[in-house]
């Protein structure tokens, strides 16, 4: 049987797969034994930083080894690990460490020659939102009073941050008993993670789950690909994301699968590490598969190794699962359905079609109840679109210190209003047919349009905007914004980019900018945005 707290799992998993590699970030091979020995390093470091049970340890790091040893080690502990999107600038991940009061967090300064320390720092009062003008006692950052230390994983050495030795080091204080003390004390009741979400309003919002939850999640994950310690698993989903984190690292580690941490999306280098490494699990979003399949140099590469993948987070074209099989090499591919909120909520059928599955995402996994239903709550027949609903062990705590946003989310009788669109087919396999909410998918990322256009609003040009998702070949879906000018101001669409792109994650940046004289509405004054949506 699974453990369900991660400390449990963690112990379980170096004493079933000792000397089999946990995982192989390019020269570093660390084998399951000397993963749990790492996590308990870190775990003395957080201890001598002063982390507790029940504290919030962000990180702000793209994949490597170390992500995962620091993420297990906040957890050994019973603190929950807060992911922050290495997209994200300075004022984003400003709100989402004051929205946690997270109390150290893990940066990993110089990659893609992105200082995330300086960017922290560097937060005014306007881009922090709201910030206080100072920090707090043992604040490292001014307004950020709860956050204590920063620890720079790349050890970049760059002013006010730990670099990763040291912070290992640091934890020479702490004695191993009482790190085994704590992990004793972490329940599957504890909060392990909290993922935040921008949501409908562009206000952040911690998705909590729980120990239990995060592994059930993984562990129907690694059951419906079959994981096994004779797996390599290249992850390219980022540990940031529910998809690589859950579904990608946490279910490796259920079923002692190595983990290949793809540190960023190259083409190239990933088919290179597929021939190297003969790496049989690559789950994605659909863009990876297109631009692998479409690759001029994809012939040179040996991929026969390709077992498993699931393509999801976005929407599919009709063929791709075909030329999965039969351009990649996958013996089996899957779609799958779910959200921040509930991570893995179906999957198809195994053997499917190929046709099939481009077609569903397939019925509610082991543990998850679907319906679809009106706007009465009552389901709807076989075939009809309505509100997917959700409700099962892995579905959400709730959200962090929100309790109005929970109410609404999840009812009285434990069921998850997810707002997608859906109809169920006459086997019980679920088809997303469109958003309730506004909300459209990037590569794989969530954007939502009350965000980015707040960050419009801003501009000195702007009377208001409306941005909706439109369709875009690789991407899945792109942002296109429609903008109102205040009168007498002048603005260029490159000037409205460039303002989003100092702000925003670059997958958040409209792609496009439209300037109309007045925005479409309906008698209550609404934005008509299925009428932005379909203009050209």
């Amino acid at each position: 049987m699974t453990p369900t707290t991660m400390p449990a799992l963690l112990e379980q998993a170096a004493a079933d797969h000792r000397d089999h590699p946990a995982i192989v970030d390019g020269a570093t091979i660390i084998t399951y034994a000397g993963l749990r020995d790492l996590v308990v390093e870190a775990a003395r470091g957080y201890r001598a930083l002063g982390v507790a049970p029940g504290d919030r340890v962000a990180i702000w790091a793209p994949n490597r080894a170390e992500y995962l040893v620091a993420l297990l080690g906040a957890q050994q502990i019973g603190a929950a690990v807060v992911p922050l999107n290495t997209r994200y600038r300075g004022p984003e991940a400003r709100v989402v460490l004051q929205r946690s009061r997270a109390v150290a967090i893990v940066v990993c300064d110089g990659f893609l020659d992105t200082d995330y320390s300086a960017m922290l720092a560097a937060g005014d009062d306007a881009a922090g939102r709201g910030a206080a003008a100072d920090g707090g006692e043992g604040s490292v950052i001014a307004g950020l009073p709860h956050l204590r230390a920063v620890v720079d994983m790349n050890s970049a050495g760059r002013p006010g941050t730990i670099g990763w030795s040291d912070f290992l080091a640091g934890g020479e204080e702490v004695t191993p008993a009482e790190i085994e003390r704590l992990a004793a004390e972490v329940t599957p009741d504890t909060v392990a993670d909290i993922l935040f979400t921008s949501g409908t309003t562009g206000v952040p919002k911690g998705v909590m789950s729980a120990h239990r939850q995060t592994i059930g999640t993984a562990e129907v994950w690694a059951r419906g690909a079959s994981l096994s310690e004779a797996d390599r698993y290249a992850v390219v989903n980022p540990f940031f994301h529910s998809f690589g984190y859950k579904a990608g690292a946490i279910a490796s580690l259920t079923a002692g699968t190595t983990i290949h941490p793809v540190l960023t999306f190259d083409p190239e280098e990933l088919m290179r590490l597929i021939q190297e490494a003969g790496i049989t699990v690559l789950p994605g979003a659909p863009t990876i598969f297109i631009t692998l399949i479409n690759h001029p140099r994809r012939a040179e590469f040996d991929l026969s190794s390709l077992r498993f993948s699931i393509a999801g987070a976005a929407s599919v074209p009709e063929t791709l699962f075909v030329q999965m099989q039969e351009v990649l090499g996958f013996d089996e591919v899957a779609q799958a359905y779910g959200l921040t909120e509930c991570v893995v909520a179906t999957r198809s059928r195994a053997g499917e079609d190929p046709r099939h599955i481009a077609e569903t995402t397939g019925p509610g996994v082991p543990g998850i109840e679907v319906r679809v239903v009106d706007e009465t709550g009552a389901d709807v027949a076989t075939g009809t679109d309505g509100e997917v609903w959700l409700r099962g062990a892995n579905v959400m705590l709730g959200y962090f210190e929100d309790p109005e946003s929970t109410a609404a989310a999840i009812d009285a009788d434990g069921w998850l209003h997810t707002g997608d669109v859906g109809r169920l087919d006459e086997h019980g396999c679920l088809k997303i047919t469109d958003r309730i909410k506004d909300m459209f998918i990037v590569g794989g990322f969530n954007v939502y349009p009350a965000e980015v256009e707040n960050t419009l609003a801003a501009h000195p040009a702007v009377m208001e905007s409306a941005v909706v998702g439109v369709p875009d070949e690789r991407m899945g879906t792109v942002g296109r914004a429609h903008v109102v000018l205040r009168p007498g101001a002048t603005a260029t669409a490159d000037d409205l980019v460039a303002w989003a792109r100092e702000r925003l994650a670059n997958f958040k940046v409209p792609r496009e900018v439209v300037f109309v004289t007045e925005l479409p509405r309906n008698a209550s004054g609404k934005v008509l945005k299925t009428d932005l949506r379909d203009a050209r």
